[in-house]
């Protein structure tokens, strides 16, 4: 069995709002929606010697040689998919991680610490973002990384200490209005001193920079344990990303969330950003009963 080390940039992409896509247009055509999709973005990574690797459902992970052409793919994969359209016109995004370094490379697959990196640094990416890493950074002629922000410190599953994530400014009325600061050569993302609380049954919990998310159902593995048969095992999750805190729904039944104004918002398989203050109710739409709900508050 034939095995090499090798440095590469790996790189996942992933469609985002599949799921949904399937649901509001149908299988057919929703399969017909990725597969055009998948097939554009294989085609970006070819002028710049990428390999693919393997699709993933919906996400494909492929190699290049250098940073500096993963960047250049990365680019032209999302200026593709946007301003190129299918046949019915809908549009189609997508979020891609990339990340630098030495690899296994094993039967046409390839192995290791920087895939694992590459995929978490993906799956931090949001709808028509780039993010990546410090090595890649490391590795980019300054023309690119002017093109480059770091906007976190990120805390990757495995990893002891945090990684820098850069985002990728690949639009350009976006490069043209958005200015960085070039004199800094590692600009340094400012936390801001945001805290989110969490009141269930007399129980605090706190969400900040030093702890970014917790998870919250019926499993014992939850940081929030709530007992009840409409609450998942792992029912959704609160986290801090970047500046803003979020509910991550990933139930059956979803999430009904009260603001302080009496709105009330239900999430299935979504997410929605907080403010101020109010409750959650997991996979039920009754607040009546206090011990059923979640109250948060931020500060």
């Amino acid at each position: 069995m034939s095995q090499q080390m090798e440095k590469l940039a790996v790189m996942f992409a992933d469609i985002c709002g599949s799921t949904a896509l399937y649901d509001s247009v149908g299988d057919t055509q929703a399969r017909h929606l990725t597969s055009w999709c998948i097939a554009t973005m294989t085609h970006e990574i070819i002028p710049f010697h990428g390999v693919l690797i393997k699709t993933i459902g919906d996400e494909i992970m492929c190699t290049f040689p250098s940073a500096e052409a993963a960047f250049n793919a990365a680019c032209a994969m999302q200026n593709a998919v946007q301003l190129k359209r299918p046949e019915n016109g809908i549009p189609m995004h997508i979020r891609v991680g990339f990340h630098y370094g030495d690899v296994l490379e094993e039967m046409g697959d390839v192995f290791g610490d920087t895939v694992n990196v590459a995929a978490r640094v993906a799956g931090l990416a949001r709808t028509d973002q780039i993010m990546t890493t410090q090595a890649v950074y490391d590795a980019l002629p300054m023309r690119l990384r002017n093109q480059t922000h770091q906007i976190m410190s990120a805390e990757l599953k495995g990893k002891q200490e945090k990684y820098p994530i850069f985002l990728v400014v690949w639009d350009e009325d976006d490069r043209q209005s958005t200015r960085f600061n070039a004199t800094l050569q590692k600009p340094r993302f400012e936390e801001k001193m945001y805290e989110l609380t969490l009141n269930y049954n007399g129980q605090l919990f706190t969400i900040n920079a030093n702890r970014r998310t917790m998870m919250l159902g019926r499993s014992d593995n939850c940081d929030i344990i709530v007992c009840n048969s409409f609450v998942s095992r792992q029912h959704a999750r609160v986290e801090l990303r970047f500046d803003k805190f979020l509910i991550v729904d990933q139930s059956t039944n979803g999430t009904y969330i009260r603001f302080n104004d009496g709105n009330v918002a239900h999430i299935t398989r979504e997410e929605i950003i907080l403010q101020g203050s109010g409750w959650f109710s997991l996979g039920q739409s009754s607040f009546e009963n206090p011990a059923e709900f979640i109250k948060f508050s931020i500060a």
